[in-house]
C-alpha cells in the first residue's frame, strides 16, 4: 500500500490508555504513531466519569499499579497549564456503610489497603456531615480516601494528545486498523489500516473494549468482553457532594463476575457543577438500548445518600462499556505468543485511573528498561485460548467494535453541562 509510515511503535486506540501510551513512548524517545479508526477518547474514556481511585482496590497488582498512576496523574497535573486544563481534582473517596455489618467488613478492607500503602481514614457516623454536609442521616460510618482523585475524561485525553505531539508523537484518526502486519518468522512489523500501511517493530493494543478483536487480528486470543453501565448527570449546581461518594457494596460488584445487573450508588461533583450518578454494571454485548429501569435504579440509590437530589433535575443520562477481562486485571505487556506485539487494555471502570501507569510500564519495556512494577499479573497470554466464552455479540467489526450504531465522539463541552 502507499501511504506507509515508518515509527518505532504503533499504539492503536485513541482513549485515555492509548494517550497515555504514546505521551510515554515519546517521551522515552521512542518515534509513535497513534491510530483510531474514530477521534481521540471516541470509545469507553468518552463515556467514563474520569476517576482516579485506589479507594475501590484490594491490595494487590491492580492497586500498585493504581498507586503508581495516581502519582503519574499528580506529576503531569502539575505541570504548567495541566491540571487545570483536565478539570484534575485531588477531592479524595468516601466510602459509606449503612449497617454495622457493612462498616465492619469496609474497615477490614481498610486495614489492609493501609499496610499495601493507601491512606484510608476511619470517619464515625458523628463525622460524616463535616466531610459531606448534604449526605443523609444515619449511617454507620466511612472511609476517607485522600489519594481519590478524579479528571474530566476527554479533555485529559485530549491534552495527553497534545502533550504526546508535542513530545514527537504522530496522530491519525479515522483510520481503521484492518491486519496486523508481521514477518516471515511471525514478528509483528506494523498495521494496516483503511488509509495504509504503518509500519514499525512493536504495536501496542489499546483498543479498549475491542481489545480482543485486534489480538485476533495478531493470531492471538484475549478474552475482552464489554461490561455496559449508565451515568446520569444533573443540572448544573453549587458544590454541594465534595468527595467522590459510593456505597460499600460497589466494590464487591467491581469484582464481581456476574453478567447480571448490579447497581451500587456512586455520587460524585463536577468542576463544572452537574453531579455524576453511577454505578451500574452488566454484560449484554454491545447492546446500546436505555434502559428506564436501571437509570431509576441509580436515581433512587443516589437520593439515598444524598436526599436533595430527589429537588434535582436530571439533564442526562449516557452509557459506555467497560473492557471486562475474567480475572479483572487488566492485559499490560509483551505478549509471548507474537514478538512484537504489546498489549495496555482490559482495564474495565479503572482505565483512566490505571491510564499512566499503564503507559509508563509499556515504554520502559518498550525502552528495554525494567519496569517499576511486576508485569507478570499481568501477561496478555494468562487465560487459556479459547472463542467459547466470547459473549460480546458477532455485530462487530474486526477490530474496531459494533458495526451498527458506533459510539458518536463526545464533545467535552457538553458533558460537562
Amino acid at each position: 500500500m502507499s501511504n506507509s509510515l515508518t515509527c518505532d511503535v504503533v499504539v492503536v486506540g485513541a482513549g485515555m490508555v492509548g494517550a497515555a501510551t504514546a505521551l510515554y513512548a515519546a517521551r522515552a524517545g521512542l518515534s509513535a504513531v497513534l491510530v483510531d479508526r474514530g477521534p481521540v477518547a471516541g470509545g469507553t474514556t468518552g463515556s467514563g466519569e474520569g476517576n482516579l481511585l485506589v479507594s475501590d482496590k484490594e491490595p494487590g497488582p491492580e492497586l500498585e499499579l493504581a498507586l503508581l498512576s495516581g502519582r503519574l496523574w499528580a506529576d503531569l497535573a502539575a505541570e504548567p497549564g495541566v491540571g487545570e486544563s483536565v478539570e484534575y481534582e485531588a477531592k479524595g473517596g468516601l466510602v459509606v456503610a449503612s449497617t454495622s455489618e457493612g462498616l465492619a467488613a469496609l474497615e477490614k478492607l481498610a486495614v489492609a489497603q493501609r499496610s499495601a500503602g493507601v491512606r484510608a481514614d476511619s470517619v464515625g457516623p458523628d463525622q460524616l456531615h463535616d466531610h459531606e454536609p448534604y449526605m443523609a442521616h444515619g449511617l454507620a460510618g466511612g472511609v476517607l480516601y485522600p489519594q481519590d482523585a478524579q479528571v474530566m475524561p476527554t479533555l485529559a485525553a485530549a491534552r495527553l494528545v497534545r502533550l504526546a505531539r508535542t513530545a514527537g508523537a504522530s496522530l491519525r484518526t479515522g483510520r481503521t486498523v484492518t491486519d496486523v502486519l508481521r514477518t516471515a518468522s511471525g514478528a509483528v512489523r506494523g498495521v494496516r489500516t483503511s488509509h495504509g500501511d504503518i509500519h514499525a517493530p512493536a504495536v501496542v493494543n489499546a483498543a479498549g473494549t475491542w481489545g480482543g478483536e485486534l489480538a485476533a487480528l495478531a493470531g492471538v486470543s484475549l478474552p475482552v468482553l464489554p461490561r455496559r453501565g449508565f451515568v446520569l448527570v444533573t443540572e448544573p449546581l453549587p458544590r454541594r457532594v465534595h468527595h467522590k461518594v459510593y456505597a460499600a457494596d460497589y466494590v464487591a460488584d467491581v469484582a464481581s463476575d456476574s453478567a447480571a445487573l448490579q447497581t451500587s450508588p456512586v455520587v460524585e461533583g463536577t468542576a463544572a457543577g452537574p453531579v455524576l450518578i453511577g454505578a451500574s454494571r452488566e454484560r449484554v454485548g454491545f447492546d446500546r438500548s436505555f434502559s428506564l429501569p436501571v437509570t431509576r435504579e441509580l436515581a433512587a440509590g443516589a437520593t439515598r445518600l444524598f436526599p436533595f437530589l430527589a429537588e434535582v433535575r436530571a439533564m442526562r443520562a449516557y452509557l459506555g462499556f467497560r473492557p471486562y477481562m475474567p480475572d479483572h486485571l487488566p492485559a499490560v505487556g509483551p505478549d509471548a505468543r507474537v514478538p512484537g506485539l504489546f498489549h495496555a487494555c482490559g482495564h474495565e471502570g479503572a482505565g483512566i485511573g490505571l491510564a499512566t501507569g499503564t503507559g509508563h510500564l509499556i515504554a520502559q519495556v518498550l525502552t528495554g528498561r525494567t519496569p517499576d512494577l511486576d508485569l507478570a499479573p499481568f501477561r496478555p497470554d494468562r487465560f487459556p485460548d479459547s472463542d467459547s466464552d466470547s459473549d460480546s455479540g458477532s455485530d462487530l467489526d474486526p477490530v474496531t467494535g459494533p458495526v451498527t450504531d458506533p459510539a458518536p465522539a463526545p464533545d467535552p463541552e457538553e458533558f460537562r453541562s
